[in-house]
């Protein structure tokens, strides 16, 4: 894995780089896994807006990701890592000993070739997925669930892992990628290891339009705004926000809580850590 540097033959892919991907082993994608994806530009089903700075992009298909890994005590070979363009972590494509064909995120050190299962009675190896309740503590672990057969929810993105700290009756205390410590069922599954490409957060865009093949729009500031669209807008020239930063409806912007409490807030054993 490594990041190349773009030569800068114009100003756009100065200050570029990409990945080399050198973990790719296949380039086309199984038809059987694919589905169409429509790109609704952030809007509603009534044309609103409900999702700023999003339009366009390059069109994908969906890959269907197997969050649950239940096909249990059948081993599978690993067909192939491949590219996803929904998310930031490489696929694996896996070939079961009964025909059947499913994707699975890719774990940091797959190779086409390997061995995996999934199951209570799996080994403890990359890419195998368990119970929380059959793997030793002090695993690195990816793709866990937080409700019973509901599939994975946590630590899906790219170069993520949870460890597993602790078991203290029904539940399972695990530290998450931003410091949070929650309990977990022990029946909830988790895949040992650490996600693949490690070493997307290292990219430049280096231009707005590699961002907008990514179907992002611009983002503009507030403050660059007129009064009637924007708290912050209006004043001769460049004038403070004046009062309190606010959003573009009027809300407080900075310190201002609003995630609602939700019953599952009791399995949060300590918050994730202020940055």
């Amino acid at each position: 894995m490594a990041i190349k540097s773009m030569n800068p033959t114009s100003a756009g892919v100065r200050g570029m780089s990409k990945l080399t991907r050198d973990e790719i082993t296949k380039s086309t994608p199984e038809k059987t896994l694919l589905v169409k994806k429509k790109v609704t530009a952030g809007r509603n089903n009534q044309g609103k807006v409900t999702t700023r700075h999003k339009q366009g992009g390059h069109k994908k298909h969906y890959r269907l990701i197997d969050f649950k890994r239940t096909k249990d005590n059948v081993p599978a070979k690993v067909a192939g890592i491949e590219y996803d363009p929904n998310r930031t972590a490489y696929i694996a494509l896996l070939h079961y000993a009964d025909g059947e064909k499913r994707y699975i995120l890719a774990p940091h050190g797959m190779t086409a070739g390997d061995s995996v299962m999934s199951g209570p009675e799996a080994d403890i190896r990359n890419g195998n997925a368990l119970p929380l309740r059959n793997i030793p503590l002090g695993s690195q672990v990816h793709n866990v669930e937080l409700h019973l057969g509901k599939g994975g929810q946590l630590v899906r993105s790219a170069g993520a892992s949870a460890q597993l700290v602790a078991k203290d009756g029904d539940y399972a205390q695990v530290k998450l990628p931003s410091g949070e410590l929650r309990r977990i069922h022990l029946d909830c599954r988790a895949t040992i290891g650490q996600v693949s490409n490690l070493d997307q957060k290292n990219i430049q865009i280096g231009k707005a339009g590699r961002k907008r093949h990514m179907g992002w729009r611009p983002t503009v500031r507030g403050v660059v705004m007129n009064a009637c669209d924007h708290p912050h807008g209006g004043g001769e020239g460049k004038s403070p926000i004046g009062g309190k930063p606010q959003t573009p409806w009027g809300k407080p912007a900075m310190g201002f809580k609003t995630r609602k409490p939700k019953s599952s807030d009791k399995f949060i054993t300590q918050r994730r850590k202020k940055k």
